[in-house]
């Protein structure tokens, strides 16, 4: 017989990774409760939510992913599962940010309605998964944000849709289409409008689907029946020049519109001359946002001119745009009408001195109530700071000010301290990054800012501070040392050699002299 051993055959050895087990499921539910329940940098930045709300909210997410997961894993059958993984977990940390963005629902507002009815309105939201014939006559709000429907799930929809839609006020179909080829995507967009077609909205949430004009139309139906919208979100959809030429032209009236968004889309200075257009006629606009659209000078002044009508805006963001100084001279003119601003965002407008004295010069004479000025990124020199400290020291209400990434130097930054001296005990947040700021400016600002009474976060990250500079500022926040932010960019070498430029121990105490001897002019 022969001796020799036979070795059997190995099978191959594979793991695989999708899909999770219940227990896992449930532990990810857990996991995600806490993270909208404990204390964390996000939740101390949005407010985290009740166990309740944060249960509720947890299944809700961990569903959304998951399914989001098995559809990719089906595309894949022959792979080991790890890319869904990956796809699960980020689809959960997108939603849990989302949820805390929203913050905790308003319990006051659920209270008021029951001191008054006696009832407590419950299941107002349309969930499609929960709903039943018999408790449809309950719901005013739909959401589909962040499911991808198909056609078949579309027709679905669409029969208990059109069975509800007379008593809806609020529809959200942000993110309702993801991954769908363009002509379902559009198939399924009119199936939506159609079946939603007449019913009387007060808002519409169409953001994050990649619209472009041949979706705005494909919602043609819905938006043409809209008479009494007082909200449109239509962020992150592709919106050219066209799609907002069509956007209005099919919105029959904007005359009760609030608010208004249209970030992060491709919208342009011909795009802007409609959005324009649509601002004419929305006199009670009171929220407006157009960042990140691509608007240069001439939209960005058709905008400015159109911003006029809007006397009751407390909420402006038109950040990252094309303006340049001529837009931002006309945008002053508008913003001479705003009593109730209390927010504005005009950081990377390439707004220069010229145009951020002109803005800053007439909302000293308005927003009494002005909360947050954001103008970072606009190549404000030094020789603006007085006009900026003008407006900032009567602006009293202020809580956030951002300055950051101009060239203010250590003499604007000793003239926007003098003039949060006095007062401003609401004041939590001042961002000077990268500001060519040395010592003396970075000293002036920890010595103004750490003295207020709710304040949390100096940002003097990105500029020439030297090593005792540093330390000294380090030693003003010892107490409060959360309250400084990094300086892990801060370069003590990277401004001009002191001696070739007369600065050193002699330059600092003479701009230490001119903070003593500075004088704002608040009148």
């Amino acid at each position: 017989m022969d001796s020799t051993t036979v070795k059997p055959e190995r099978r191959p050895f594979s793991i695989k990774l999708w899909p999770p087990s219940e227990n896992t499921r449930q532990m990810l539910v857990t996991r995600i409760t806490d993270n909208l329940t404990t204390k964390s940098i996000f939740t101390q930045k949005y407010g985290s939510l009740s166990k309740e709300e944060a249960e509720e909210n947890a299944k809700r997410i961990e569903d959304v992913a998951f399914s989001a997961a098995s559809q990719h894993y089906e595309k894949e059958p022959d792979g080991d599962g790890g890319s869904a993984v990956q796809l699960y977990a980020k689809e959960c940390s997108k939603l849990i940010l989302e949820v805390l963005k929203k913050g905790p629902s308003k319990l006051e507002e659920k209270q008021a309605v029951s001191s008054q009815t006696g009832i407590v309105p419950q299941n107002t939201v349309f969930d499609i998964s929960k709903a039943s014939e018999g408790d449809r006559n309950s719901y005013t709000k739909i959401c589909f944000s962040n499911r991808s429907f198909g056609l078949e799930a579309a027709h679905v929809a669409d029969t208990i849709l059109a069975s509800i839609k007379n008593q809806l006020v609020e529809v959200d179909l942000s993110d309702f289409i993801a991954g769908r080829p363009e002509e379902e995507a559009l198939e399924v967009m009119t199936i939506f409008s159609t079946a939603l077609e007449g019913c009387a909205l007060k808002s519409l949430n169409l953001s994050n689907n990649a619209l472009g004009e041949k979706g705005v139309r494909a919602f043609q139906a819905l938006l043409k029946s809209q008479s009494c919208l007082e909200e449109l979100y239509l962020m992150n959809d592709g919106i050219s020049e066209e799609a907002a030429e069509a956007v209005c032209e099919l919105i029959p009236s904007t005359e009760n519109l609030k608010v208004l968004k249209f970030h992060n889309n491709m919208t342009g200075d011909k795009g802007g001359l409609a959005i324009s257009e649509v601002l004419r006629h929305s006199p009670l606009l009171e929220d407006f946002q157009c960042s990140s659209t691509r608007v240069g000078s001439e939209g960005g002044i058709a905008l400015s001119e159109a911003l006029k009508t809007c006397t009751h805006l407390k909420k402006l963001d038109i950040r990252d745009n094309l303006f340049g100084v001529e837009a931002g001279v006309a945008l002053s003119k508008a913003l001479s009408n705003y009593a109730g601003l209390t927010e504005v965002y005009l950081s990377y407008l390439n707004l220069e001195d010229d145009g951020a004295r002109a803005i800053v010069n007439s909302l000293k004479e308005s927003a009494p109530s002005l909360e947050v000025l954001d103008m970072a990124g606009n190549d404000i020199t030094a020789e603006a700071a007085p006009s900026l400290a003008a407006c900032i020291a009567t602006k009293q209400h202020l809580i956030k000010l951002n300055l950051g990434e101009n060239e203010l130097k250590d003499e604007g930054a000793i003239q926007i301290s003098k003039a949060l001296e006095e007062g401003h005990i609401e004041l939590k947040e001042v961002d000077m990054n990268t500001n060519s700021l040395g010592r003396v400016g970075a000293r002036s600002l920890a010595k103004v800012v750490v003295q207020k009474p709710v304040f949390e976060l100096l940002n003097i990250n990105g500029n020439y501070i030297s090593d005792e500079g540093i330390d000294e500022v380090k030693e003003i926040f010892k107490k409060f040392p959360t309250m400084l932010g990094p300086l892990d960019e801060n370069d003590p070498e990277g401004g001009v050699d002191d001696e070739e430029s007369g600065e050193g121990e002699d330059n600092d105490n003479e701009l230490e002299s001119k903070l003593e001897n500075l004088e704002v002019d608040k009148e």
